[in-house]
């Protein structure tokens, strides 16, 4: 099944995407205010220095002077980090006090109507300007002076810097924050996908009935389709059934009939030749029993697996039983056929129809191919496994066919006489069913020829 990303992961994704893009937002934001506010506060710092500093010019013995007050420097010196330089014009255009060249390009005349404040540079440091005017009464007549004041920048920067920082702090917090309650709310919201899934893991392998269970109405159209493929399916399993019980009833009857008819021609009227060609028809006719027997049973196990509850049989009483139903009454009286139990019973998980059924295809394969004056069954427990081996003196199967004598319609000889190649296979997938396997072994020339069906032991029930 392929598989992509959780639902879960996607949708924290997502998440993510937007709860960065929105920090990113907000710090920029942030930045912005901060560099606002810290510029508001400082401008007002300044522009109250310099109003102070307008204050001092008085006009004295017609001349005008300028009487620099303590208290301007007081206020500006709230800011420790940044250096203050001042210019004082005159009416005139000369500079009353101050550094003569702070300011050259500033447009004195536009501050009549109102304070002025600008960017530049001085001294090769930013520096943040502000010019006032304040109408004069001259000897000559009225004029405007004019007080400029400018301060370096690095405490509004320090302030905004500080002001950013505690902003992507708390904006960070809440991010993380709404990561956490996002996560829990997800994963709460994705439980009933999870109920759903449990749900379907614990019905019954038989259980074809549609699912009723209470689910979002996001999930509605999901738990819909599952019924409906549900309900295809039970109709498909019960066609299924009814077809391998028509053929099992069809097929066999016509070769049963088959059988009786060909055994009851009169050998001893046939010539020889066509006594010849009656063996064959006889040995033809068992051989298409046999293999339609084993398609039949083959079917029957595989529908039992999907069908049915397992539980507890016993290895002794299932291995006494398909010995026999697998060896005839008319089997070679020269042949040796003995049956050992294990000494205690040992139990498995299991079918006791379908295990039956993979003991008889070993027993049965055999005797038609393998055992020549011996053949024996062993029940034994091998470690946490019971083992059910059939044992034979016949030539067995070669190391190098191991691997593939499991395999469907293999047949080790070209020459064998009613080899159908469903024994081994029938037996294997039993045994993997049940969470086994089927196994070969021939240690030596001189020891019998074995195969072992290995099943994991289950508890005695009580």
């Amino acid at each position: 099944m392929r598989t992509s990303n959780s639902l879960f992961a996607r949708l924290m994704r997502r998440v993510g995407i937007v709860l960065a893009l929105g920090a990113a937002a907000l710090t920029t934001a942030a930045w912005f205010y901060a560099r606002t506010a810290a510029n508001e506060a400082y401008d007002r710092l300044l522009l109250g220095a310099a109003f102070q500093m307008s204050e001092g010019l008085v006009v004295a013995d017609g001349r005008l002077r300028f009487l620099l007050p303590p208290s301007a420097f007081e206020l500006l010196g709230l800011a420790e980090r940044d250096r203050i330089f001042y210019r004082v014009v005159d009416p005139d255009g000369a500079t009353l006090t101050g550094y003569p060249d702070l300011g050259p390009k500033i447009d004195l005349h536009a501050s009549r109507g109102g304070p002025v404040f600008s960017n530049g540079s001085y001294l090769g440091v930013p520096v943040r300007n502000v010019t006032v005017a304040r109408a004069m009464s001259m000897p000559r007549g009225p004029g405007w002076a004019y007080v400029m004041v400018a301060q370096t920048t690095e405490a509004r920067q320090a302030l905004a810097s500080e002001l950013t920082t505690r902003a992507v702090i708390l904006v960070g917090i809440m991010s993380l924050v709404a990561v956490i309650g996002t996560a829990l709310a997800v994963r709460y919201s994705l439980r009933p996908v999870g109920e759903l899934g449990t749900a379907l893991r614990r019905r019954d392998p038989q259980d074809l009935t549609p699912l009723k269970v209470s689910v979002p109405s996001e999930l509605s159209p999901f738990v819909t389709s599952i019924n409906h493929f549900i309900t295809r399916l039970d109709e498909r399993v019960k066609l299924l059934q009814r077809y391998i019980a028509d053929s099992a009833h069809q097929i066999r009857t016509p070769l049963t009939a088959l059988s009786a008819q060909v055994s009851l021609i009169d050998e001893a009227k046939l010539a020889p030749e066509d006594r010849r060609h009656l063996e064959r028809v006889q040995s033809r006719t068992a051989e298409l029993a046999r293999f339609t027997n084993q398609l039949l049973n083959h079917a029957m196990v595989i529908h039992r697996f999907d069908s049915i509850q397992l539980a507890p049989v016993f290895l002794n009483d299932v291995a006494r039983k398909a010995l026999r139903n697998a060896v005839p009454i008319t089997v070679d009286p020269d042949l040796v056929v003995s049956f050992e139990p294990a000494d205690e019973e040992l139990a498995v998980l299991g079918d006791m129809l379908s295990l039956r059924e993979a003991i008889v295809n070993v027993i049965d394969n055999a005797l038609r191919h393998g055992a020549v004056a011996r053949l024996e069954v062993h029940v034994r427990q091998a470690g946490d496994f019971g083992s059910v081996d059939v044992l034979d003196d016949g030539p067995g199967i070669r190391p190098e066919d191991w691997p593939t004598a499991t395999s469907r319609f293999y047949s080790g000889r070209s020459d064998a006489e009613g080899a159908s190649g469903l024994g081994f296979a029938i037996a294997a997938e039993v045994a993997a069913r049940l969470g086994g396997r089927l196994r070969f072994r021939q240690r030596s020339e001189s020891e019998l020829f074995c195969v072992s069906i290995e099943l994991p032991l289950a508890e005695r029930p009580s």
